[in-house]
């Protein structure tokens, strides 16, 4: 059985390891001050374009919601979130855990817009006696891999600014989105138009880890307090730090995504060729092919995936994902059995 149920059944990269290896023995400070950090986050902060950036470094993508969301909210505000984002569908609740309702808003492809937002804000408008939205929350690429254009991205944030709302940006498949071929966002331009958003490096070639950027540096005061009241700040924060610094100190992390979205793009094609549709537009590494439910019980025998969605009697929509280190032959494989099927 061969696994294209998500982009993180692997370990790490090799570089990754070797680094963690040759480093092991020489002391560092520990909870974020080792040298490590500090160079990684001047790397980031050239990337980003951006020298006043706040940055820390965290374990895993539901730890970083958690703890950006509960930080920034006061005890009666809320986040809008589109109603398949990771914090509305897969976080176990954990937002509303810490007693702040999510708002979700129905989308047709996973991605907020103004208008989506306007319509919240209408709908909670009755102060005091509803909660207050204050974050608007969005994910690139998106929970059904779309991703956002820099026009989208620049009107989003806009509004907004222009309705006192902070936009966050959810980035655990952050480098799949900036590496696809329709994409024309940059990290410096996610820097500029998002206030907070986050580099996940555990769905992209790292053990675990996520980089919180803090774009807006009077939002982050403090947050190191949450970080450590929350269970979050490792003692070896070096664990977390030298894997960024291997990543962004040239192109890997970028290279390993763009990697993954190539060989999702062989799957798609061949599926196009079989004369069957997407759920969603193949974009980046997340692909969900409608096919035939003969067709998925047989390639089901194989390998392993999530059926996402049933359309009808005869078909259904399900989820295939590659990553950084999928077997290009056993994508191969994939295809035969497809076409055969």
């Amino acid at each position: 059985m061969y696994n294209f149920k998500n982009d993180y059944s692997e370990g790490a990269h090799p570089r990754i390891l070797n680094k963690l290896i040759e480093t092991n023995l020489v002391q560092q400070l520990g909870y974020g001050e080792d040298e490590y950090a500090h160079e990684a986050k001047a790397i980031l902060k050239t990337r980003l374009n951006h020298p006043d950036a706040i940055i820390h470094f965290v374990s895993g993508g539901t730890q970083t919601n958690l703890l950006v969301i509960s930080f920034l909210l006061r005890v009666h505000e809320a986040v809008i979130s589109a109603k398949t984002g990771h914090i509305a569908a897969n976080e176990t609740g954990a937002i509303e855990a810490t007693g702040h309702k999510v708002i979700t808003a129905e989308t047709t492809d996973g991605k907020l817009r103004p208008e989506d937002i306007a319509k919240v804000l209408a709908e909670y408008a009755l102060a005091p006696h509803v909660v207050k939205p204050r974050i608007v929350y969005i994910s690139n690429s998106t929970e059904i891999g779309t991703i956002y254009t820099l026009e989208e991205l620049k009107a989003l944030f806009l509004y907004c600014q222009s309705h006192q709302l902070l936009l966050y940006l959810d980035g655990a498949r952050l480098g799949h989105a900036l590496t696809a071929e329709n994409n024309d966002l940059t990290l410096a331009a996610l820097s500029q138009f998002t206030d907070i958003f986050y580099i996940g490096g555990t769905k992209n070639g790292a053990l675990l880890g996520e980089a919180i950027i803090f774009n807006r540096p009077e939002l982050a005061v403090d947050f190191e307090y949450a970080i450590k009241q929350k269970g979050a700040m490792l003692a070896k924060g070096r664990i977390l730090s030298i894997q960024f610094l291997e990543l962004f100190k040239d192109d890997l992390y970028f290279d390993l995504a763009r990697r993954a979205n190539t060989l999702a793009m062989s799957i798609a094609s061949a599926v196009q060729a079989k004369g069957y549709t997407f759920l969603t537009q193949p974009t980046t590494n997340q692909l969900f092919p409608i096919l035939p439910k003969k067709v998925i019980e047989r390639l089901s025998l194989n390998y392993q995936f999530y059926i996402w969605k049933n359309i009808d009697s005869d078909y259904a929509a399900i989820r295939l994902i590659t990553s950084w280190a999928t077997d290009e032959e056993k994508v191969s494989a994939f295809i035969r059995d497809l076409q055969e099927a």
